[in-house]
């Protein structure tokens, strides 16, 4: 059995848990890990790029005459092993009752235990989150120039992608967020073929490298802001210092929501801000980890969050900062170093 579980083996199935447990990227393949070994399965495109890059399995090649299943099947049964821990929220159910007909085991759910191990980066894991997080930045900071009324949205977006693979990016981490003028009031609002209107600009944007995420949004203004704006935008500055202040090793992440929600609801805007403060963030741009106004979710030492609070005003406008924070014992690590002063273009 592994210690502290009640299964003595546990079956990763989803790429990118694969990708954190053996450090190998693919489309196809299986682990199996034991309280003494383990086992990495895959096809005839990955086996020789897994088995010059895997160290910490024994990497197996599947056949049509030597499957998954009867491989795994055969290594369960040599070790004793009735019950396997897999992972409940990317298994179907179809492939849940498959594995369970074929591998004749008892699958136990058991995907917070690689989730609760994803939550803590190593200084080498924040290293690389830092090293995207400065390709981003740059990028942010190359299109700037490039911003007037006679861009597009969707050009706007195109050229900042374009400069994450110029300066070194693997790809995007998500598809840029990028609306302006009334547009800026829906958080999640895809370009559009209208050009950069006056008012606010709201910019969300990551890069991925190495396989880890970065993840910032700056809110910009078009022409001179009026005084409604300028207080929403020190609101939204305000609750984010008071999150990001709140946050450390043990906090819940319903606590740090609640200091930066307090900002704007003091300031009359709490029916304005609708998500939460942040999630956690690693080699998936949402990770399991949430700030937000229900999260059970204790902060460990290590974990990576974003730090986004923000107002939207619908039909009007919208202001969101976000910064990514490192959690530490006494409190947290801004790893983004982008000004928050209100730039005006």
């Amino acid at each position: 059995m592994i210690p502290g579980r009640r299964f003595g083996a546990f079956m990763v199935t989803s790429p990118v848990n694969r990708l954190f447990a053996t450090g190998f990227p693919s489309s196809a393949g299986v682990l199996i890990v034991t309280s003494h070994d383990a086992w990495f399965f895959t096809d005839s495109r990955y086996i020789e790029a897994a088995g010059a890059s895997i160290s910490n399995a024994h990497v197996r090649l599947v056949t049509n005459d030597s499957p998954y299943a009867s491989q795994i099947k055969s290594i369960l049964r040599e070790n004793s092993i009735a019950s396997v821990g897999f992972e409940e929220s990317s298994v179907t159910y179809f492939g849940y009752l498959n594995w369970t007909q074929q591998l004749e085991v008892e699958l136990i759910p058991a995907q917070k235990l690689i989730e609760d191990l994803r939550n803590v980066k190593s200084a080498d894991d924040l290293e690389k989150m830092k090293m995207a997080q400065r390709i981003a930045e740059k990028s942010f900071e190359d299109i700037l120039p490039l911003i007037s009324g006679d861009i597009t949205e969707k050009q706007l977006s195109a050229e900042l992608i374009y400069r994450f693979l110029k300066n070194g990016a693997d790809d995007k981490s998500f598809d840029p967020i990028i609306v302006s003028g009334t547009r800026s009031s829906m958080p999640h609002g895809v370009p559009g073929d209208n050009k950069i209107s006056k008012g606010f600009l709201t910019i969300d944007f990551g890069v991925r490298l190495d396989s880890w995420c970065s993840d910032t949004t700056r809110t910009l203004c078009i022409g001179k802001p009026d005084d409604e704006m300028i207080k929403v935008y020190d609101t939204v500055l305000k609750a984010q210092e008071a999150g990001i202040k709140s946050a450390r090793a043990g906090a819940s992440g319903r606590a740090i929501d609640a200091a930066a929600r307090s900002v704007i609801e003091n300031a009359g805007y709490g029916d304005y801000f609708k998500h939460g403060f942040g999630h956690g963030l690693g080699l998936e741009v949402h990770e399991t980890l949430k700030a937000h106004t229900d999260s059970e979710d204790i902060m460990p030492a290590g974990a990576v969050i974003s730090a986004e609070p923000g107002i939207y005003l619908p039909g009007r406008f919208g202001v969101r900062i976000e910064d990514v924070i490192y959690i530490t014992e006494n409190g947290c690590e801004n790893i983004t170093a982008l000004t928050k002063a209100l730039t005006i273009l």
